[in-house]
């Protein structure tokens, strides 16, 4: 087998897999006879290990994507995986771009982590591809995206919080759960916490504005431009893949990522409400986007803890006391 791993340090988050574990897991999904010619660890993801697998007798590669082991996962990620899993009856308005799943196993078995094997998407990765079209082609493909996140949104769900639970009757519980969990995470490795029990608490006293939001909708969590596959060689940029649908959460759709990043510049990224329809600019939707944007910066401190980048983690005290002003 040619393996060629990431090399990592014992201190980085992601943590390595052997070339013996690769091929026992491969023999599970394929049968004891499975012989496979390479497996390339992909770089791309920040979460879980990813490796391009080729299989003896196999034209085309498949994806082997294996979990964080329990002890590494923050409690506000907990078994995002399986939460992905879960989420795919719920996304049958996209599955034509999505990964087909060829085998999953969360017995620990193999190795002590969840593991998940899938097809290869055609295309290539989004990042890789859009830059060789000229930015006057842009606007197509975040017209794509909101289309694409207009029928995730549509899909109506039977509680808040994520697919796999736990499962909130109100929209103000998901929510202040949510921040409480990013907060304790904060608080095990050792960070500041205060200005996210500050939100929260906010977020506790104004329920009302919250419970507005009366019903579930499926929202990605973490669809943007890095988790889009483009066709190879279209004339126009066309986006053939959605992967990376692990953080799904049922949820307000104003409270997707994908929409965090859709409003963050006035750029070609404006023709995404072309397709996705106007955003709700009510004052109570402009307050609630302000409590959903520290969400996303506490978790955003979170992976940049992860990733080990300390001074990006300073940064975001001074966005989230930027927030909380306008939020007091």
């Amino acid at each position: 087998m040619d393996f060629r791993p990431i090399e990592r340090t014992s201190q980085t988050f992601q943590q390595p897999v052997t070339a013996e574990q690769v091929l026992e897991m491969c023999r599970r999904a394929f049968g004891s006879d499975t012989r496979i010619v390479s497996a390339v660890e992909l770089g791309s993801g920040m979460y879980n290990n990813t490796y391009r697998v080729v299989l003896a007798g196999q034209e085309r590669p498949v994806i082997l994507r294996v979990a964080p082991e329990p002890g590494r996962q923050f409690r506000s990620e907990r078994e995002l995986m399986r939460n992905e899993y879960a989420s795919l009856p719920y996304l049958a308005v996209i599955s034509p771009l999505l990964p087909r799943v060829i085998a999953v196993d969360w017995t620990h078995e193999v190795i002590g982590r969840d593991w998940m094997v899938q097809s290869l998407l055609d295309g290539v990765p989004a990042p890789e591809r859009l830059g060789d079209y000229p930015r006057t082609l842009w606007p197509g493909f975040f017209r794509q995206m909101g289309a694409i996140a207009r029928q995730v949104h549509a899909v109506r769900g039977p509680h808040f919080g994520p697919v796999t639970g736990p499962a909130y009757g109100t929209w103000s519980e998901a929510v202040v759960a949510s921040l409480e969990d990013i907060a304790a995470d904060l608080d095990g490795v050792g960070l500041d916490a205060a200005d996210v029990r500050k939100v929260a608490a906010v977020a506790s006293h104004n329920r009302a504005v919250l419970d507005e939001v009366t019903e579930p909708r499926m929202t990605l969590g973490d669809f943007w431009t890095l988790n889009a596959m483009l066709h190879s060689s279209a004339s126009e940029p066309t986006i053939t893949g959605v992967f990376d649908t692990d953080r799904t959460w049922w949820a307000d759709p104003q409270a997707d990522w994908t929409i965090r990043m859709a409003t963050a510049k006035a750029d070609e990224r404006e023709a995404f409400w072309e397709s996705y329809g106007p955003l709700d600019r009510s004052p109570a939707a402009v307050w609630r986007a302000r409590i959903y944007e520290a969400r996303h910066l506490g978790a955003i401190r979170l992976e940049r803890y992860r990733l080990g980048k300390a001074d990006a983690v300073a940064e975001s005290y001074g966005a989230m006391a930027d927030l909380l002003a306008e939020l007091s």
